[in-house]
């Protein structure tokens, strides 16, 4: 018998919160984050090449990241310790969502997973000192095709005064200035 995932829809076509299966006794949880057939069977053909993971203080703001073609990603970014609000902007300039954002809070309590396609930038707000958050990709990192957008640049009503940023994730353009490729 398949173990299930559901797959929850966002408004941005593409975008899917996941909900893994979750399994307790005695000692505590078990949770399934990934399985390459279970998830082609729900209609996700994503297969991971690379896996990350940050560790986060409260206040921290990461994003908004992504990759250029022809390294462009697909990422499965879930919080396994802590929260975070987790934040992706849709940069698909045919879309009729373009421009748009969703955000999700992602944490060990409620154990859900973020699918983010090919065309988004992904970042986001972590909500407790030393949240981690894990991605795994579709590709490689490559530096020459690592891209970002301003945080606060995608319309985004984000629940801090003070945030703490990279000088790298200060420098990127806003999105009204990028020109998105694709």
């Amino acid at each position: 018998m398949a173990i299930p995932f559901t797959l929850v829809p966002t408004p941005l076509a593409g975008a899917f919160v996941i909900q893994p299966p979750v399994f307790h006794d005695v000692r505590g949880s078990f949770v399934k984050t990934y399985h390459a057939d279970l998830f082609r069977e729900a209609g996700l053909p994503f297969v991971p090449r690379e896996e990350f993971f940050s560790v986060s203080n409260r206040g921290v703001v990461r994003g908004m990241h992504f990759q250029t073609p022809p390294m462009a990603v697909d990422k499965l970014v879930y919080c396994p310790v802590g929260a975070v609000l987790d934040v992706i902007v849709d940069l698909r300039r045919a879309a009729p969502t373009f421009g748009q954002t969703f955000s999700r809070e992602l944490s060990a309590a409620n154990r859900e997973m973020l699918f983010v396609p090919i065309g988004f930038a992904h970042g986001f707000l972590a909500l407790a000192d030393n949240t981690m958050m894990v991605y795994q990709c579709s590709e490689a990192h490559s530096a020459a095709h690592d891209a970002g957008i301003l945080w606060s640049s995608v319309g985004f009503d984000w629940p801090v005064e003070h945030p703490v940023l990279s000088a790298r994730d200060q420098a990127f353009p806003g999105l009204r200035e990028y020109d998105s490729p694709f």
